[in-house]
């Protein structure tokens, strides 16, 4: 009777189900408190029952995030906090920080996986796609009207220099962003030879981010979690062999016959040790087998049509997309401009800066490419497409999250793949004002805005746009 009666003081009663509940839920009851509108009230991880959202409510919410997160990064993740810990009260401190960690653990954008994670943990899968089309569906929608515009925007005069500026100013952003990653990660000498190496493999000798990546972290791995691992057993090892010797020579000095059966006994344990070791390290790495298939296919599948191309493309963009969209520019570019054809460069660079003055995630710009090659069904396929690798990981992760930050492959993995993200980001501004770039006026506005984005920390909005109109002002008032 008890337990009905609790059930149906709920306005939800199904939260009971909720695996996150189920803990704090049973303490209560163990502590003799009611379980009701006001379960665990003052418990530190839920609020009241009844304030947790329905479908609507999260689809809501995040609808408004993605209508003001200009900025992408850090500053729609801001906002994002105020929301679900501050408003709403859906997450405490702990548990948004928690959310956050697993956001930049995954690929894809750190704003989307943190969209995704929490509406996984508000209402399960269903909230968490509600969550994600939220987000993204406003700068989706504002980025295939400028698609339609743009062949009519590129007609208008002095609309060239417009962009010019733009192009300058997203360069400078994406240079802020590898500075400050960099300045944080990049501690030890193999982390600048994987920054060098990531970035000369792309501009020079035209390698894709899949590969960039999977080097990467294999090196990761290998430095973290069997080189060094290694090294420090050795040591530990010489460590040992040398109290032992001290120990024997001692003995040695009282009793020779115990000294030497002694010595034997410690030199086996040494050579036992040693064995150990060398049996670990046959293991070797974990293989990626599920990936491997995934890519494997894909290429395969891409052949049947155009759309099928298009979904090819970015779904293997959205399943490496490590350290944000800017990482996927030279990539991107390669697919979207060398390979299929589908945009000149130049086209490939207003699109870019148009992602940039979008709310929401840099990938956006895959709704511009969509756009351009088949239509607003491209622009539908190529959106959904990026995002939803990343969306299928953090689902997976979400469930078994502390299983998954704890896991030291998959940590030496993100260690190796981390400095791999700064040479990219390095690689993407080069691609960039290779093809925006064209004037001493242009590179003029791109320091500039580099030095009032390390300076000021402006949002990147303001910045793009400032940049654009006084490229434009220039053009117009001193003909430049």
């Amino acid at each position: 009777m008890t337990k009905r009666t609790n059930r149906s003081r709920l306005k939800h009663p199904n939260l009971l189900k909720e695996p996150h509940l189920v803990n704090a839920i049973a303490n209560a009851r163990a502590r003799g408190r009611k379980v009701g509108n006001r379960v665990l009230h003052g418990h530190k991880r839920l609020k009241r029952i009844s304030q947790l959202p329905t479908l609507g409510g999260i689809f809501l919410s995040f609808l408004k995030i993605g209508l003001i997160g200009f900025g992408g990064g850090l500053a729609v993740i801001a906002q994002i906090r105020s929301l679900v810990v501050n408003k709403r009260r859906w997450f405490t401190d702990h548990e948004f920080a928690e959310a956050f960690a697993l956001a930049q653990s995954l690929p894809g954008t750190s704003a989307g996986n943190a969209a995704t994670y929490i509406g996984y943990r508000l209402r399960g899968w269903r909230g968490a796609a509600a969550a994600m089309a939220a987000f993204i569906l406003p700068s989706m929608l504002m980025m295939i009207i400028l698609a339609i515009l743009y062949r009519h925007l590129r007609t208008l005069p002095d609309t060239d220099r417009l962009f010019h500026g733009l192009n300058a100013a997203v360069v400078a952003v994406i240079v802020t962003a590898a500075w400050r990653i960099g300045r944080n990660t990049l501690v030890k000498p193999w982390q600048w030879y994987i920054t060098v190496l990531s970035a000369a493999a792309v501009v020079v000798f035209n390698a894709t981010i899949l590969e960039v990546i999977l080097a990467a972290g294999l090196i990761g791995i290998y430095i973290d979690s069997f080189g060094e691992r290694r090294w420090q057993r050795w040591r530990r090892i010489r460590r040992l062999a040398a109290r032992r010797r001290e120990r024997l020579a001692e003995i040695a000095e009282k009793n020779f016959v115990g000294g030497y059966l002694t010595r034997a006994i410690a030199e086996e344990r040494v050579r036992r040790l040693r064995n150990h070791e060398n049996g670990d390290n046959e293991q070797g790495p974990p293989t990626l087998k599920s990936s491997t298939v995934f890519l494997v296919a894909m290429p395969i599948m891409a052949k049947l049509s155009l759309l099928l191309v298009l979904a090819s493309v970015f779904l293997r963009m959205g399943a490496v997309t490590f350290g944000g969209g800017f990482v996927m520019i030279p990539q991107i570019e390669s697919e979207v401009v060398r390979t299929n054809h589908w945009l000149t460069p130049q086209e490939f660079a207003d699109a870019t800066a148009l992602g940039q003055i979008t709310p929401g995630p840099v990938l956006i710009t895959a709704t511009f490419i969509g756009y351009r090659v088949a239509g607003t069904l491209g622009a539908l396929v190529a959106t959904i497409a990026v995002f939803l690798p990343a969306f299928v990981m953090t689902l997976a992760a979400g469930s078994s999250l502390r299983r998954f930050r704890a896991n030291r492959q998959v940590q030496a993995f993100l260690r190796g793949v981390t400095p791999a993200v700064v040479g990219l980001l390095v690689a993407a501004a080069w691609s960039i004002g290779h093809a925006g770039i064209h004037t001493w006026l242009g590179l003029t506005i791109c320091i500039i805005a580099a030095a009032i984005q390390l300076r000021f920390r402006m949002n990147p909005f303001w910045v793009i746009l400032g940049a654009g109109v006084v490229r434009f002002l220039f053009g117009v008032l001193l003909g430049m």
